[in-house]
């Protein structure tokens, strides 16, 4: 179905901000988002024809092609649960977390190697978020580190990872909004830029070291030392048929597999180029490589008859069945985001302050650092956020007053972008964080915001420097020192 979008002007703000608020007071997302939602259609129904009734008809039409556009990421996603349930029920999580607890002595070694194992996965921040949840919380868990605490290094090491790293689904979407031709180049040279990014990835590893917790995260942490709820804990009766091989092969062979899909549809193998092939169509490829997961999965359990063929099957299902509370949070917010995007114009709304802009053209990174934040935080996507801006902040960048400042104002969108969409209520990559942590959703987003506004706050400073001295260096220093001095000032060893 085709939607034409109807500028709204303030009103268009009121949906997405009534939704973050409700699931803020409520601590309820699903009827929240719906909220929002229906608000939308409401706003949209009495700006056009006035038709109420269409207005409602239309909620589950922005749904049908909502699910539509991401059925592969539906696809993907409940292929990859199947297989972190088979993983699970096989012994492997727990014969992982009996290895990885007699190397793994400490909350720091365990932190540590969760953002490490972070990092390394960049390919996708939605495989990230539940690979990274899915392996390491048997270890958190046993080493007491709070669900919260996982659900921030998990969020912290996904999309401020992909937003930076050269072979990934996000810089091939940068790359295309910037230009045809040499949108790649442009986007390695923002990478410097990319403050948020870089300085959330110092933070996680700083937090992790030294344990030092602040906010609602310091509570969190203090009250996991008595126990964290839905812990798996040794006892007499736990499976110890599975081996370390159990949990490691099929997710390997889900990787390794994975990129080798992404490479396939986006047609590596005839010639296309590696990085242009693994952004054609990336959750396509992930649902091969989770697909070779199962099969791998399947393989490894049934001959050596760690569960029968109907338990096998009866695994799959109840792994898919998983999914769908938080799949359902996805297509609603997903669905928000549509109307927001695509019927009454908030992010053209938010974005025009840029174009009637009289400031200095040394503000323009900082100035566009805050409004992609915003505009992220209140439709809940980055992806959507750097789309609409990148195309006005080029325009304005090839005006004389602004030579010079096109990488630190990409840079800054991609930043704030990121910033937004990782405080996002309504974000897929939260939801997905707290979910492959099994968190709960809003104590998630509660507990990261402190962090995350830490970070955001000592960027706007760097994009302030940066705007006027046209360099990197020095924003980046005076960053990291800020950053590491509030930390010390603010936190509390908890290791």
């Amino acid at each position: 179905m085709d939607f034409i979008m109807i500028e709204t002007g303030w009103l268009s703000i009121l949906p997405p901000v009534l939704a973050i608020v409700l699931a803020l007071i409520t601590k309820e997302v699903y009827s929240s988002l719906f909220i929002g939602i229906a608000s939308g259609m409401l706003i949209y129904a009495f700006a056009g024809d006035g038709n109420v009734f269409s207005a409602a008809a239309m909620i589950f039409d922005m749904m049908s092609v909502k699910i539509s556009d991401n059925s592969y990421m539906i696809i993907f996603l409940a292929l990859l649960w199947a297989v972190v349930s088979l993983v699970s029920r096989s012994g492997g999580s727990q014969a992982y977390g009996r290895w990885a607890g007699s190397k793994l002595k400490s909350k720091r070694s365990a932190a540590l190697a969760t953002s490490l194992l972070g990092v390394l996965i960049f390919i996708d921040d939605g495989f990230n978020c539940l690979t990274v949840g899915t392996v390491m919380r048997p270890v958190t868990d046993r080493l007491r580190i709070s669900r919260e605490k996982l659900a921030y290094i998990i969020d912290a090491t996904a999309a401020p990872v992909c937003i930076i790293a050269p072979v990934s689904s996000w810089a091939v979407a940068v790359a295309s909004e910037v230009d045809e031709k040499n949108g790649f180049n442009i986007f390695l040279s923002t990478i410097p830029y990319n403050f948020y990014a870089l300085m959330t990835i110092l933070m996680v590893f700083i937090i992790s070291f030294t344990g030092m917790d602040f906010g609602p995260m310091r509570k969190a942490e203090e009250e996991a030392k008595t126990g964290i709820p839905g812990e798996q804990t040794g006892s007499g009766q736990e499976d110890t048929r599975g081996h370390v091989i159990d949990l490691v092969l099929p997710v390997v062979v889900l990787i390794i597999c994975a990129i080798l899909g992404m490479a396939y549809v986006g047609g590596f193998f005839e010639g296309v180029s590696f990085s242009e092939a693994i952004g054609y169509n990336p959750t396509a490829g992930l649902s091969l490589g989770a697909f070779a997961g199962l099969i791998c999965a399947g393989l490894l359990y049934l001959p050596r008859r760690l569960m029968k063929p109907k338990e096998f099957i009866e695994c799959i299902v109840g792994g898919i069945g998983n999914i769908v509370p938080p799949m359902l949070i996805l297509i609603l917010s997903w669905s928000l985001g549509g109307v927001c995007r695509q019927l009454i114009g908030t992010g053209v709304f938010i974005s025009g302050f840029l174009n009637g802009s009289d400031l200095p053209m040394g503000l323009l990174p900082f100035l566009i650092f805050v409004v992609a934040a915003l505009m992220s935080f209140s439709m809940g996507t980055s992806w959507g956020t750097f789309g609409m801006l990148i195309p006005i902040i080029t325009m304005i960048c090839e005006t004389e007053a602004a030579a010079g400042l096109l990488i630190p104002a990409l840079g800054a969108v991609l930043a704030g972008s990121v910033y937004g969409d990782h405080c996002s209520p309504i974000s897929d990559t939260t939801i997905l964080a707290s979910t492959g942590a099994d968190c709960n959703h809003i104590s998630h987003v509660e507990t990261q915001l402190p962090y995350a506004t830490l970070v955001a706050v000592v960027c706007a400073i760097g994009y302030l420097i940066a705007g006027f001295m046209k360099t990197p260096a020095a924003a980046l220093i005076i960053e990291a020192v800020l950053l590491i001095g509030i930390i010390r000032v603010r936190g509390k060893g908890a290791l």
